[in-house]
């Protein structure tokens, strides 16, 4: 199993306490999840239906300013997966440090992977990736930047799973039917914080929609997922007052992480990152309050931390960052 976030059960195991004594800030999943619609007998008791699919994927090209195909899965993870059979394995670079499922799924598949460092590192590439705005550092590449790096790789895969709250940065609008050197992964589960409907989407040119349909296989997603997210993405307001408040909360994680002495590493409006000079004890601090945090394999001093959602939340994090 790759590192990831939301491992309770090993926090559990070395500090104690059931599920419910524990603030989970490993992630970055929104604290406050879209509200659910009232779901009918037939989301749970019949197989999903072509007309049901066909209106989420509408609703989604829409929210998504794309004019291509949005094509739904179970997750973006569920497309991350099926990218590497959408060509003959060749070389493929990422951009990192990053999500560890990209690398991990090219190579599974035959691909010869190189990590690197910068934009620049990716041209040449049969298969290039770039998440933006990158996790966990929070980077974030122009369209501009984009659009030129395309022209010097095969194929280039943008997985824009954290860009709810900055939709200037998504290349939606610039992937229409023709599109095939271009292909967007969109996380559904984190902005709208229903992770569990396992549901993610894949914005790309009508052939390459068909090629991942077919490796998809029928009923790639479940019946309620299908009527949350198109209540979830056709709620306009919602997203607006979500963004707002995210934007608002990831400031004050910021602040308080900085009066604990810790330096902002960056990240998004769904999770920040800090400098604190030992990961590990960080951790530990944190952890030792019930309040569970993500470190990296790669950094002996970053953390990352979710945004808590409610009052009592903000509370514990702000007593054990100033050590109450």
């Amino acid at each position: 199993m790759r590192d990831h976030g939301g491992d309770l059960e090993r926090a559990m195991a070395r500090f104690g306490g059931a599920p419910g004594d524990w603030l989970d800030l490993s992630t970055g999943i929104n604290p406050r999840p879209y509200p659910l619609p009232a779901f009918q007998g037939s989301d749970w008791a019949a197989l999903p239906s072509a007309a049901a699919l066909d209106a989420l994927e509408e609703t989604a090209r829409a929210a998504y300013g794309c004019p291509g195909a949005a094509v739904a899965l179970a997750g973006a993870q569920a497309a991350i997966q099926l990218v590497p059979w959408l060509r003959p394995p060749g070389r493929a670079r990422v951009l990192a440090p990053t999500y560890n499922e990209h690398a991990a799924a090219l190579r599974a598949a035959g691909w010869e992977v190189s990590e690197v460092s910068s934009l620049s590192d990716l041209a040449g590439a049969d298969l290039a990736v770039v998440v933006n705005p990158n996790n966990p550092d929070g980077r974030a590449f122009a369209p501009d930047d984009l659009l030129a790096l395309r022209r010097a790789v095969g194929l280039l895969v943008v997985d824009e799973s954290f860009a709810d709250p900055t939709p200037e940065i998504s290349l939606g609008r610039w992937v229409d039917g023709g599109t095939e050197d271009l292909l967007l992964l969109r996380s559904f589960g984190k902005f709208y914080g229903l992770a569990g409907l396992r549901l993610g989407f894949a914005l790309c040119g009508a052939d390459m929609a068909n090629r991942l349909r077919e490796r998809a296989g029928p009923w790639s997603v479940n019946g309620p997922a299908l009527r949350a997210g198109q209540a979830a993405l056709a709620d306009r307001a919602w997203e607006a007052e979500t963004t707002a408040r995210l934007l608002r909360d990831a400031g004050r994680l910021d602040r308080l992480a900085e009066a604990a002495g810790w330096r902002g590493v960056g990240g998004t409006a769904l999770f920040r990152t800090y400098e604190t000079g030992g990961a590990q004890a960080a951790q530990d601090r944190l952890a030792a309050a019930h309040i569970w945090s993500r470190i990296f394999p790669y950094s002996p001093s970053w953390i990352r931390l979710g945004l808590p959602g409610d009052a009592a939340g903000w509370a514990r994090l702000e007593a054990a960052l100033a050590g109450r």
